[in-house]
């Protein structure tokens, strides 16, 4: 075996983040009567809501803004569109949000099998996440994923968010790997593939939407069965 530590991301790798933020919002939607308060399109909102997450996403692994200001503004934004200035209700939005997407199930096709599959082979499994501690931990619960993990590294617990390489070397002195026998696989070229490269890692771009990479990673797949093939 050339690896040994396979270190995984998380959402949009193997938990459906997407699918599983519009079943969130869309319950909360219908909780919260937004369709009475000005927002008669779920759709349109999850939208501005999946635009605005990505948007602050980026500038919060790029160290521009807190995590207390990513939870609440993406709601706050997303009301914004809408014509509603009303920041308790963006609040209580985001607390509802992070109670409610945790105890969600969507994994992509073939997660479960192929995390057993790499098991079974002995492989020695982490996750590198950017996500938050409490909430990655209750998605892996949630979703049956806890198992197959020996190391959870988030940014808070080491101080540090990919692609950034000290969330890199904490991880590997948490799981006592070495840059050779280790491999990042993920779905995000700057967090994932470039934080990977920053640390002297090999990788694997997990390609779910067929984008063209602007990153150079060592190898790509386009459905996670395709790790029998490196692995």
């Amino acid at each position: 075996m050339k690896y040994r530590h396979l270190f995984f991301d998380l959402d949009h790798t193997l938990w459906d983040f997407e699918t599983n933020a519009k079943q969130t919002l869309l319950e909360l939607f219908e909780t919260n009567s937004l369709h009475t308060k000005g927002i008669a399109d779920f759709e349109l909102f999850f939208k501005r809501y999946s635009y605005h997450n990505v948007r602050l996403w980026d500038r919060y692994t790029k160290g521009f803004i807190k995590q207390d200001e990513l939870r609440w503004k993406r709601m706050w934004l997303a009301l914004l569109d809408f014509k509603m200035a009303d920041e308790p209700l963006a609040r209580l939005l985001a607390v509802q949000f992070l109670e409610h997407l945790p105890t969600k199930k969507g994994l992509f096709p073939y997660t479960i099998e192929i995390l057993t599959y790499l098991k079974e082979k002995n492989y020695r499994m982490h996750l590198v996440t950017n996500g938050f501690e409490k909430v990655q931990h209750n998605k892996l619960q949630h979703s049956n994923l806890h198992t197959f993990f020996e190391e959870v590294i988030t940014s808070e617990a080491s101080n540090s968010l990919k692609p950034h390489k000290e969330i890199f070397e904490y991880a590997l002195e948490k799981t006592g790997a070495i840059i050779k026998e280790s491999i990042m696989i993920g779905d995000n070229l700057d967090a994932d593939i470039q934080g990977g490269i920053n640390a002297g890692m090999d990788t694997i771009f997990v390609n779910h939407l067929k984008i063209k990479p602007h990153v150079q990673p060592t190898y790509t797949i386009y459905h996670l069965k395709e790790l029998e093939n490196i692995l």
